[in-house]
């Protein structure tokens, strides 16, 4: 229950940050606090205000946005498992790779590389999709 109700928040949250209306708001907070500076005579209280206001708004963001780029990258690596296991010439090993350590990965690109061929039919079979553009 709580889990449904907090990817269903950290969702719509990362969602509504990413408009430029929330870029916006923020902006007018900011314009705000440095129009009240003189008002204040730019008190240690007038800066604490704003600082405690965006440590409070980062810290929180950070955890919604995490969730939401976990559940995105979850999503994306299911369906590229389904992808993998339709295509009957894929690999089925490479399923769960995610899973491995950086080490283990860097040694699986190294091999897919030299699976590839050498150096310059690589280079040259960029050079041919560049062109394309």
């Amino acid at each position: 229950m709580f889990d449904r109700f907090f990817a269903s928040l950290s969702h719509r949250v990362a969602n509504w940050a990413g408009q430029p209306i929330a870029f916006v708001l923020a902006l007018a907070i900011v314009l705000t606090w440095l129009v009240t500076g003189p008002v204040f005579h730019y008190s240690d209280t007038w800066q604490l205000v704003i600082n405690t206001g965006t440590t409070i708004v980062t810290f929180l963001m950070v955890f919604l946005i995490q969730n939401a780029q976990n559940r995105d990258g979850s999503a994306i690596q299911a369906k590229l498992d389904e992808l993998i296991r339709a295509v009957d010439a894929a690999r089925n090993d490479f399923i769960g790779i995610e899973h491995l350590t950086e080490a283990e990965l860097e040694r699986i690109k190294s091999v897919l590389e030299r699976e590839c061929g050498d150096d310059e039919s690589h280079r040259l079979a960029i050079e041919r999709l560049i062109q394309r553009r």
